[in-house]
């Protein structure tokens, strides 16, 4: 018999040997916990069997039948669990260095190692993220008081759970209804007071306008009075010169005949120089030019007299009209006012009804106190929403790479389990308690109810990644060394080292995507002892 079929042999009547000792093993297990009697001699018997290389290994002694009903079994407690998975332990145990004995008897032809392994599986795997973090809300919703009016009745306190269109807070009814009407008064006094401004300045504008005019138009009648006197002041001197002329002119003929006194000529001069003298003093075409010249003056009086005047009105619609930017700043004042008394009003207005919940929420602060009387802009009380719920966890920098927005999630608070999503990575990091860089995250509760209670801790599963099909083995299976990961994996009781391509991992198992197959025996416990190309005895677990 050549030494490969020699060693193959020897290995296979071990391997019946395991069978038979895994078979007596789970016998004594049950035995023991169940406190039956069970003869010691079927171990002992078991190892006698075991013969040098050309025998068979003897069958091992039936268990007497038990004539007695077995009683119904009930389940273990936590001490007798604890109680068989040590007396497992030890008899694997005593398997493990009864086998290493037989390959010694066996001439040292049999395993050199014996290696717990199990079957590369295909099946559905789960990446998840197990931790907790704090129940809070995504809305906050502070109210502060938009009018000063006394409070009447406080219908919360901290702590409440409310819905939507609650009311919360009401004022004082007679409070209210004086400040709305002290409102309305302003705003028809703001609105009295910009129409008067208004309308005078439009009559300043009006009466600037008509000085302006009749200015221009009086100027232009004092200018063509003023000439038309000057030319009747020059029509009547050129007269009375021409006859002053005249009578010059007869006074000089008079001496030149006052040599003959009794002549006609001089008779005729004599007429002729007192007629001069009379057309002098009362000449009717001076007489009237005169006249119409007392005219002219007393119209030209009147029109410097209503000149000053209208320069006078001038000056003062001048400094009583608004510029356009004083115009401008008289409107945005008016429409500012316009604005904070329109708001006034309708603040006051819309808290007729009192502060009504904007949604389902707690309240967890409460600062109005009934009768007191609250300033604006003081805040009353701070609601958070119950419907717009999420945890925020943190997340450590071996788990970063794994989560994104989007993924679900489990959240369970209390004994309640809720739907989640993850929606928000912060994109910096902060230190925890430890001092360790974690990462905030936010999971929205996407099926939240009235059991959820804001800051108290749920716990968070995030499932990150799945796949269908995939072939599993343990992570206890998976090595690594400086070339990176690898298994060992049984093949006709010889240990062989293959590279493998891991994917996503749960708790227990890792996908394999390279390296190995579905049905392969991978070692799930190495020792530091295994080397590839050894001898093994596969221990199925």
């Amino acid at each position: 018999m050549s030494d490969k079929k020699k060693q193959k042999n020897n290995v296979t009547k071990q391997e019946n040997m395991v069978d038979i000792l895994e078979e007596a093993v789970l016998e004594n297990a049950d035995s023991e916990v169940s406190k039956s009697e069970t003869s010691e001699s079927e171990v002992s018997e078991a190892s006698e069997s075991v013969k040098p290389e050309g025998e068979e290994p003897k069958e091992l002694p039936k268990k007497k039948e038990k004539k007695k009903e077995k009683k119904e079994k009930k389940p273990l407690d936590r001490a007798a669990k604890k109680k068989r998975r040590k007396i497992i332990t030890f008899i694997v145990i005593g398997v493990v260095v009864l086998l290493f004995i037989l390959s010694k008897v066996l001439g040292g032809n049999g395993p050199q190692a014996v290696v717990m392994t199990t079957g590369a599986v295909a099946g559905e795997i789960e990446q998840t993220i197990n931790t907790s973090g704090t129940v809070t809300t995504e809305m906050t919703k502070s109210y502060f008081s938009d009018v000063n009016v006394k409070i009447g009745d406080v219908a919360v306190k901290a702590g409440d759970a409310v819905k939507e269109g609650d009311v919360l807070i009401s004022y004082d009814a007679d409070s209210l209804a004086k400040e709305i009407e002290l409102a309305q008064l302003k705003q028809q006094s703001n609105q009295g007071n910009y129409n008067n401004s208004i309308q005078s300045n439009n009559e300043k504008w009006g009466d600037l306008n008509e000085a302006k005019v009749n200015l221009s138009v009086l100027d232009q009648q004092i200018a063509d009075t003023e000439a038309y006197i000057t030319n009747l002041e020059n029509k009547i001197e050129q007269k009375k010169s021409d006859l002053a002329y005249e009578g010059a002119l007869l006074q000089i003929s008079l001496l030149d005949w006052q040599d003959h006194p009794d002549s006609d000529e001089y008779m005729n001069l004599q007429k002729l120089v007192q007629l001069n003298s009379y057309e002098q003093q009362n000449n009717a075409e001076i007489k009237g030019w005169e006249d119409e010249l007392d005219v002219y003056n007393k119209m030209l009086s009147d029109y410097k007299e209503y000149r000053s005047e209208m320069k006078s009105q001038k000056s003062s619609a001048e400094a009583g009209t608004m510029t356009s930017g004083a115009r401008q700043e008289l409107e945005a004042e008016n429409q500012t006012k316009e604005i904070e008394t329109s708001d006034s009003l309708e603040n006051l207005e819309a808290v007729s009804g009192g502060i009504v919940a904007e949604f389902d929420g707690v309240v967890t602060e409460v600062n109005a106190v009934e009768g007191g009387t609250v300033a604006t802009g003081s805040q009353l009380l701070k609601l958070e929403s119950t419907q717009d719920v999420m945890v925020r966890i943190s997340v450590t920098k071996y788990d970063l790479d794994k989560i994104a927005v989007g993924q679900s999630a489990k959240v369970t608070i209390g004994s309640k389990e809720y739907e989640g999503k993850v929606t928000k990575i912060n994109k910096m990091a902060e230190q925890n308690n430890s001092g360790a860089s974690v990462v905030g995250t936010e999971i929205k509760i996407t099926n939240p109810d009235s059991d959820v209670i804001l800051g108290v801790e749920a716990k968070v599963i995030i499932s990150t990644a799945q796949e269908k099909n995939a072939v599993l083995i343990p992570v206890t299976a998976v090595n690594v060394d400086m070339d990176g990961e690898f298994v060992y994996v049984v093949e006709e009781n010889i240990l062989v080292k293959k590279r493998i391509v891991t994917g996503i991992s749960s708790d227990t198992m890792i996908q394999v995507t390279e390296g190995i197959t579905e049905g392969e025996q991978i070692v799930t416990d190495v020792t530091t002892g295994l080397m590839e190309g050894m001898t093994v005895m596969a221990m199925p677990q």
